[in-house]
């Protein structure tokens, strides 16, 4: 894929004055703003776990887990380290088959649906450890996105036909709008493998939003980040929210979990074993002998 990037726009954003630059600002996020249909209302139940399980063997991942993520909030999935919260993350978006329960979004099973279709329902995510195109653009990786949107196929792109051209161009002009929502637009022209490693971060994430997500599954965004970067993602977690996203977050930094999470589910062994806001989380005993080690028999 090669993608043409009109390097007149970063010379012009350059030269924005504070007052075009906030005009400017308020065209991406409208660019950037998820226009899908959706089938309920901001506060109302977007997806549910209903009893998940999933069981390599003898070994349970997940013990039916249960929990549910209403539109418009950002949702902590927290819990050290084996607690099944990325089991949880791949049991939803199709890497794995739930060995028993299952996934509803907007009201609708998911069952057996593929990774693809899953993507295209609505479903995103970003990984551990990233996955971008090394040899691609920051630009293409993007615009890699918005073809779970597209409508023509192989054909269309070969014979050039109208729709494929403008969704292609389409395609760019979102992709520039995320890269630099994201904070990365001076680095579009570059591939993805010579990106720092927070640009290539933020990368997934532009690529992620690409799909036009009902449902964003952040796992582990903070990893490797400094202080300062983690304020930065907060912000950057807030604004998706606010451009009508649903975050699900998984994050072992708790001081960026309890930051901006509205809510928190608590996983521990494969079982949920707290769920409330973060203030409810802090102080909550199970949780608190969770991540320190308190034995059963000694108080928390």
């Amino acid at each position: 894929m090669t993608v043409r990037l009109d390097q007149g726009l970063l010379a012009e954003l350059e030269r924005m004055t504070p007052r075009q630059r906030a005009e400017h600002e308020a065209e991406v996020a409208q660019a950037v703003a998820t226009h899908r249909d959706m089938k309920v209302q901001v506060g109302e139940t977007l997806l549910e776990l209903r009893d998940l399980s999933v069981r390599f063997g003898g070994l349970v991942a997940l013990d039916s887990v249960s929990f549910s993520i209403q539109r418009g909030e950002i949702l902590g999935l927290i819990g050290p380290n084996g607690a099944g919260k990325t089991t949880c993350f791949n049991a939803m978006t199709g890497v794995y088959r739930p060995s028993s329960g299952g996934v509803i979004l907007e009201g609708e099973p998911l069952g057996k649906a593929k990774k693809h279709h899953i993507t295209r329902r609505g479903i995103a995510r970003t990984f551990q450890n990233i996955r971008l195109f090394g040899e691609m653009t920051a630009l293409e990786n993007v615009v890699v996105g918005t073809d779970a949107r597209h409508r023509t196929g192989v054909t269309g792109a070969l014979l050039r036909l109208p729709r494929h051209d403008r969704e292609e161009r389409t395609a760019v002009d979102r992709g520039m709008a995320l890269l630099e929502f994201v904070g990365i637009a001076d680095r579009a022209a570059d591939k993805a493998k010579n990106l720092p490693y927070g640009s290539q971060r933020r990368l997934e994430i532009a690529r992620a939003l690409a799909t036009e997500p009902k449902l964003l599954c952040l796992d582990e965004p903070a990893a490797g980040f400094n202080a300062n970067e983690k304020a930065e993602l907060m912000g950057l977690i807030r604004r998706i929210r606010d451009d009508g996203y649903t975050v699900l977050l998984i994050e072992h930094d708790m001081r960026l979990v309890m930051g901006v999470t509205d809510r928190i589910v608590v996983l521990e062994f494969g079982k949920k074993i707290a769920e409330g806001a973060p203030s409810e989380i802090r102080e909550n005993p199970a949780v608190i002998a969770a991540y320190l080690g308190v034995p059963d028999d000694e108080p928390a």
